[in-house]
């Protein structure tokens, strides 16, 4: 009878222990690519990606303001401070692993009726420990580890997000400042122009319609001038605002584009990508932590058994405290029998989350090669267009140059001076628009590529092990 009694506790041990255990299942894996379809960059002169990324751009300027945003920016701070609270968190959850003791005393003094004062003292250590029958208080712990590497690679990607937005609102200041400079070059040209037809129109040469026309271009080049200087004051505060700096009295020194270089990220194969980007590694710490709570929410349903010891000393008065001994040891057994269906709830929570987390993960990795891809694609056709644009903007100063001789010596038309100003000045905007469009997609891959981050850690491969 006792042999039967015990085989059935340690069916019934199983069987519970197989509740706390989640069940397993197969993810199919993604499809990595072997080689990056967009990548048709020569190899050679690519850059080895190193954390100072920024460094290959040779902009001192550049690299001291990246310094300081990682110094003073808010949102490298905030996810500085979400690490610190994840590892107090991990503390907490690791310490449901050993004995909790505590150290009490009492001065008690009471009088009955009929009786004298009399008075009762004691000092007693107690000890209570959970002993962790289906690893409920292991899993808590692991979910907190898990969750504060994930929180740390969210800093990682914060920081990185951030040395990436301050490199491409720098670059937009410095071309913005360029283009201001374009448009008052345009507008002194066209103000020189107004003034060769305004002598003309005073010998008769030229007529009011020419004179308006000349004068519209000129207002025309003020407003575009007036709309640039703008722009460029608003980027110029929104790079004080990413460094955390006051608007009032910042500036940067650059002027023009053309000292910045414009380089080449080495990609690698798509699949190093996993363990170089932190917001990869961030979403598959997440999933290992929704792991373990789903572990920690089955266990929540089973019993649970406490252990409970304390010694101390007691007497009535103080001077006799050691010469009694107090001593209780007991265990208790908690099952839970009816909550409402709370704990199965609970259960289901963590299971819904882990769901949750696992699209999030296997997006982010589909994303993660998406932006490669697009980066990649900018950096190589902004790279053609600008070969065209380069003749573009030749032949149009030389057109320019042409229409207003020829127009000098009264054998060409205001129109087709006017047409040539307006194209010139375009060519010349759209040449500055295209540097910028090709550093800041140079900017993008060493961002999608990871900028020399990677993992500190083995990751889980492309799958996660289990479903629920």
């Amino acid at each position: 009878m006792t042999t039967r009694c015990g085989l059935s506790l340690a069916l019934a041990i199983s069987l519970l222990a197989g509740c706390a255990t989640a069940p397993k299942g197969d993810i199919p894996p993604l499809d990595v690519p072997t080689a990056w379809r967009n990548e048709t960059r020569d190899a050679t002169t690519a850059v080895v990606i190193e954390p100072n990324w920024w460094q290959s751009f040779n902009s001192a300027e550049l690299t001291s303001l990246i310094e300081q945003a990682q110094a003073s920016s808010f949102d490298v701070a905030a996810a500085a401070a979400r690490v610190r609270q994840a590892q107090a968190q991990a503390r907490i959850a690791g310490a449901a692993l050993l004995p909790d003791v505590s150290l009490s005393a009492t001065a008690q003094r009471f009088k009955e009726p009929q009786l004298a004062v009399s008075g009762f003292y004691t000092a007693q250590l107690f000890a209570s420990y959970e002993i962790d029958i289906w690893g409920g208080n292991a899993a808590l712990r692991d979910s907190a580890r898990a969750s504060l590497l994930a929180t740390t690679y969210a800093h990682d990607a914060v920081s990185l997000t951030v040395i990436a937005t301050v490199a491409n609102t720098y670059l937009q200041s410095v071309a913005l400042r360029e283009r201001v400079t374009i448009a008052e070059r345009n507008l002194d040209n066209s103000q020189r122009i107004l003034a060769l037809v305004e002598s003309r129109a005073r010998a008769g040469a030229a007529s009011p319609l020419e004179l308006a026309q000349q004068r519209g271009l000129v207002a025309t080049q003020r407003q575009e001038l007036a709309l640039r200087t703008q722009q460029s004051r608003a980027s110029l505060a929104a790079l004080a605002v990413v460094l955390g700096k006051s608007v009032e009295g910042f500036d940067i020194a650059a002027t023009s584009l053309d000292e910045i270089a414009a380089p080449t990220a080495s990609t690698g194969v798509p699949s190093a990508l996993m363990v170089r980007r932190p917001d990869l590694a961030q979403a598959e710490r997440a999933l290992a932590a929704a792991d373990a709570d789903i572990k920690v929410a089955r266990a929540a349903m089973l019993p649970t058994l406490t252990l409970t010891a304390g010694a101390g000393v007691g007497a009535e008065h103080v001077r006799n405290l050691f010469d009694t001994s107090l001593y209780n040891l007991a265990a208790g057994l908690a099952v839970p029998i009816f909550n409402a269906g709370r704990l199965a709830a609970g259960r289901d929570l963590a299971v819904a989350r882990r769901e949750e987390l696992l699209a999030a993960y296997r997006g982010a990795i589909v994303n993660a090669f998406g932006d490669v891809e697009t980066a990649l694609t900018a950096v190589d056709g902004v790279a053609n267009q600008r070969v065209a644009q380069a003749e573009a903007l030749r032949q149009a100063r030389e057109t320019a140059r042409l229409a207003e001789s020829r127009y000098r010596a009264g054998a060409e038309t205001l129109l087709t001076v006017l047409d040539a100003q307006r194209t010139l000045y375009a060519a010349q905007d759209q040449s500055v628009q295209l540097g910028l469009s090709q550093l800041q997609a140079s900017v993008s891959l060493f961002r999608a590529l990871g900028g020399g981050w990677s993992t500190p850690m083995p990751l889980a491969q492309l799958s996660p092990p289990h479903s629920y």
